[in-house]
């Protein structure tokens, strides 16, 4: 993680990184001013703070109430060497507690990151430098020997070499990559959290059998999902780039929708219209990007090469992200390398998508099968001893695809995890579907599994398939589970052998989509430094439905965002039409508005969680509709998840409205009272929203031109350096 600091009045720092801000001062006696504790001050209490982290992590898990569980640090420090000190964690736990959970508690405390940090001993590195915000990679910190010249299946150079590239290009572009986590619960199973140190909104996570494999699959799918675009789908990239040469890509076109909103003759052609628009519901307008919002322009649409005839097909931008979000997107060493990624994840997807969805019981790996891959038994032999039982299955449905799934049974709790990996190697398929199990998971995060169900309704509806999509967290059939399998176990191999083994597995995947009758078109991305590519195969690899471009589409944002952000400055006209609009879209009340409006706002303020109903809530007050206020109090308060602060205003709130609706009764006798139980602070903001002199407490103002808004600046930032690079890619290539 990436801390900067700046330097404020007198002996006071100022440390910054992702949302927060950490002040720190001196004592008094050290010359400061006490405003704040010292750094050291920070230093102490943190041990603190994540031994109880841990503590909370366990009780919670086990529905063990912490009420009555005190803890306490001191540091003891040797009076000969005050660097070597001894730091004493007390707890304080109440008589109700089994002596089986003591001990876990004990045990819990132990596994505080900031003590086994400080038992092995950090590395401090101190240097100056020209620039830091230049300085990128500085905090990619696992270094490969440039001698080593390790070879994995699928990959068309040695990690370290794969490693080394795919760190150029992001230093080439001023990206500063920082690992946030390393994770290694079983043998052979590895994962790492990485993000961008400026804009940490940017992140991915890798997994693999070794710390290597999983760096330069970390690293992998950060360059794919920059070639792509993904990072920033959905936000608002600001009128700079709604209007500049291009918005996405140098190679975009734009059209024009046609007479009644009609889709331009040049989207598509006939075989993704019939999948797209079978009854002749889709519009222009449910085309126009997201992240522009410049429906001036048209339609931002990218070019696609049909695999089945070479020709070039114009998807608009849009459809893309609605309905594909990030399946089948890879970057590699070489094209071909890439592809065979993108094709495996879109077959893992679409099979692991019918077999759920089916209820269909698949076959074992048998005994003798397994037994030939020691590395993988020994991960799985690792999560047993944990306690977790593990079924390894061939998902290939009869060897037609090339899919595995490992499937873990957590007896704890009752939840399942079904993990599917797919590659031409079936090893390579079976150790994907494992590592998927525990990338970026601790075992205490095996505990929210959900529950297997026979209700055929509660596996098939498609915000279950969803949650597969998104972190494989979704509801499993019980049927899933039977002995009698739906298919035979077979021992597929799609490999390819020899130097042009991935051309080969290529071939072969784009072959079953054929057999399939299904098209592929592909796109490739390379003015980056890297080589990325992007397979849609409409009717298959979609993630959302495709009724979603028409009732659920991201681009609803476009009737919100200008007016949103510039709330505070509406009159009472247009706040009106603001609120009616947010009434009658089908809006989930409990929806996120930054999610809405494609904002990225500081979570750790009221922007950050603010819901579609508190901000109606607002609306009404400022417009001082306040029994339409009062409704949305009751509400909040009894639905939303907010602050403690927020909470406490909208309760000071509720009871003032209620006064102020009730004829017989009158404010100024409850005043005081109130302001004895809620302080004169908040008071005064719920007094001010009803005679209008506050309006829209808590929310800062901003506008279209967002400012006051670091977070979302920053996500701009990183996406001016690939526009910046594919300018200068376009220009140096003529095109």
């Amino acid at each position: 993680m990436e801390i900067k600091v700046n330097f404020l009045d007198k002996l006071r720092l100022e440390a910054k990184f992702d949302d927060f801000t950490v002040v720190a001062d001196q004592p008094i006696r050290y010359k400061g001013d006490g405003s704040a504790p010292g750094p050291f001050d920070y230093f102490l209490a943190s041990s603190a703070l994540c031994a109880a982290y841990f503590v909370k992590l366990y009780c919670s898990t086990r529905n063990i109430p912490t009420d009555n569980i005190r803890l306490s640090q001191n540091n003891m420090v040797d009076p000969e060497n005050r660097y070597q000190q001894i730091f004493k964690i007390q707890v304080e736990l109440p008589a109700d507690i089994s002596a089986k959970d003591r001990q876990g508690i004990l045990r819990s405390i132990d596994r505080c990151t900031v003590k086994k940090v400080v038992q092995a001993g950090p590395e401090f590195v101190i240097e100056e430098v020209e620039n830091l915000d230049a300085d990128a990679q500085a905090l990619l910190t696992l270094n490969p020997s440039s001698e080593a010249s390790t070879f994995i299946a699928g990959k068309d150079l040695p990690l370290e070499q794969t490693i080394a590239n795919m760190s150029g290009v992001l230093a080439a572009l001023g990206i500063k990559i920082e690992i946030a986590s390393w994770r290694n619960l079983v043998p052979n199973v590895w994962s790492l959290h990485i993000r961008d140190a400026h804009s940490p909104m940017c992140f991915t996570n890798g997994k693999g059998s070794t710390k290597e494999s999983a760096l330069a699959s970390a690293l992998g799918e950060y360059i794919e999902r920059l070639n792509n675009n993904h990072f920033y789908a959905g936000a608002y990239w600001g009128e700079d780039i709604a209007n500049a040469a291009f918005v996405h890509y140098p190679n975009e076109r734009w059209f024009k929708p046609g007479k009644k909103d009609a889709l331009p003759k040049e989207i598509l052609d006939d075989y993704c219209r019939k999948i797209y628009n079978p009854d002749g519901e889709l519009r222009g307008s449910h085309l126009i990007d997201t992240n522009s919002g410049n429906s001036e322009r048209g339609i931002c649409s990218l070019p696609y090469v049909r695999q089945s005839d070479g020709a070039q097909v114009y998807f608009p931008s849009n459809l893309i992200e609605n309905l594909f979000v990030s399946n089948g997107m890879s970057a590699g060493n070489t094209l071909a390398e890439a592809q065979v990624q993108c094709l495996s994840e879109i077959f893992e997807r679409a099979v692991k998508r019918e077999i759920l969805e089916g209820e269909i019981a698949l076959p074992d790996v048998p005994p003798e099968v397994l037994a030939k891959y020691p590395g993988i038994v020994a991960g799985i032999q690792g999560l047993e001893e944990q306690g977790f039982p593990v079924l390894v299955k061939d998902a290939s449905l009869g060897g037609v695809y090339p899919v595995m799934c490992v499937t873990l049974m957590n007896p704890r709790t009752g939840g399942v995890f079904a993990s599917f990996g797919a590659h031409p190697s079936l090893e390579v398929a079976l150790e994907r579907s494992l590592t998927e199990l525990l990338q970026g998971r601790s075992f205490e995060g095996l505990n929210d599994l959900p529950r297997p169900t026979f209700t055929s309704e509660a596996v098939t509806e498609p915000n279950n398939f969803v949650e597969h999509f998104i972190d494989s967290s979704g509801v499993v059939s019980w049927r899933f589970f039977s002995a009698k399998a739906d298919y035979d176990f077979v021992e597929w191999d799609f490999s390819g052998q020899g130097e042009n083994s991935n051309a080969e597995e290529a071939a072969s995947l784009f072959g079953i989509l054929t057999s399939m009758g299904k098209e592929a078109y592909m796109a490739v991305y390379d003015q980056l430094g890297a080589t990325a590519c992007r397979i849609l195969v409409p009717g298959y690899s979609e993630v959302y439905p495709v009724d979603d471009l028409i009732w659920d589409n991201t681009n609803k944002a476009l009737l919100f965002r200008a007016d949103v952000l510039n709330v505070h400055s509406l009159d009472d006209k247009r706040l009106k039409a603001l609120l009616d609009r947010l009434e009658n879209n089908e809006l989930d009340d409990y929806s996120d508005i930054a999610t809405l409006i494609g904002i990225e706002f500081d979570e750790n303020t009221v922007w950050g969680q603010l819901t579609v109903l508190e901000l109606k809530l607002l609306i009404h007050l400022a417009l001082q509709q306040f029994e339409e206020a009062h409704e949305l109090v009751g509400a909040f308060l009894q639905y939303n998840d907010n602050t403690v602060e927020r909470g406490l205003f909208y309760q000071a709130l509720n009871v003032v409205l209620e006064v102020h609706l009730d004829e017989d009764l009158a404010l100024d006798d409850y005043i005081a009272n109130f302001r004895r139980m809620f302080g004169s602070p908040r008071m005064d903001a719920v007094l001010g929203a009803l005679d209008g002199s506050v309006r829209f407490f808590g929310l800062t103002p901003t506008g279209m031109q967002l400012e006051t808004l670091e977070r979302h600046q920053r996500l701009i930032d990183s996406y001016k350096k690939l526009h910046t690079a594919r300018a200068r890619a376009a220009a140096a290539s003529g095109t």
